[in-house]
């Protein structure tokens, strides 16, 4: 047997304390036609997820004595930049920007409503041909293939959500974007309301793509929203 062979189905890493909650989980993704893989700690969370490399990881907020926030910065620092969802049992715009600041793209929430996860997870997972395109703005481009962006000559790695919002903003160059345009464009389902949760992705963007750079690439329009362009 090759064990190098591709998966048939999307697999997805849950980091749970909650056999319970891991195993009404497992078995809706499972019945939905995906793989899963089941851990209990936030350490071996880890490991996994970096021998696996799965396409969806879903961490719960509440790891026993660790924090699910700090499992996601640590994922993301090791290089795992495929998507993750934490799971939380508050919709507080707090929650929501902790959530986002921790490196999750987005959130599932207690107590645990199947359509609902199973939509957040399609959202992510959805399936499609192989992209081999680029868009360019100036300097910077961005490889739809395998979702990173390159600035004179320096890879910059992105999480799921900062590639689609760089997407967004380079399929629309120099034209300015309303927050809602934005909102309902890259976020889509339910982000819509009184969130930063744009502001907080453009301020990761630019740490990552102006580092080392006098040209500040996506601008804020005061009382509107975001433009791409360079001066």
């Amino acid at each position: 047997m090759d064990n190098n062979a591709p998966l048939a189905h999307p697999q997805v890493l849950l980091i749970m304390a909650s056999d319970d909650l891991s195993g009404r989980m497992g078995r809706d993704l499972v019945e939905a036609g995906y793989e899963v893989v089941t851990v209990k700690e936030s350490e071996t969370g880890v490991a996994q997820a970096h021998r696996l490399k799965p396409a969806l990881i879903v961490v719960d907020r509440l790891l026993g004595s660790d924090s699910g926030l700090a499992v996601c910065q640590q994922l993301r620092s090791v290089g795992i930049f495929n998507p993750i969802l934490l799971c939380m049992a508050r919709d507080t715009l707090d929650d929501r920007i902790a959530c986002l600041e921790s490196g999750a793209d987005d959130y599932c929430l207690k107590p645990y409503r199947a359509e609902s996860f199973l939509n957040i997870v399609q959202t992510y997972l959805k399936p499609g041909d192989v992209v081999a395109e680029q868009l360019r703005f100036g300097e910077l481009t961005l490889d739809l293939g395998n979702r990173t962006a390159i600035r004179n000559h320096r890879i910059i790695d992105l999480t799921m959500k900062e590639f689609e919002l760089l997407r967004y903003l380079m399929e629309h160059p120099r034209e300015v974007l309303t927050r809602e345009q934005i909102l309902e464009n890259v976020w889509g389902y339910d982000f819509m309301g009184e969130s930063n949760v744009i502001e907080v992705y453009v301020r990761y963007l630019r740490l990552k793509i102006d580092s080392d750079h006098d040209k500040r690439l996506i601008q804020t329009v005061r009382g509107v929203g975001y433009v791409l362009r360079e001066s």
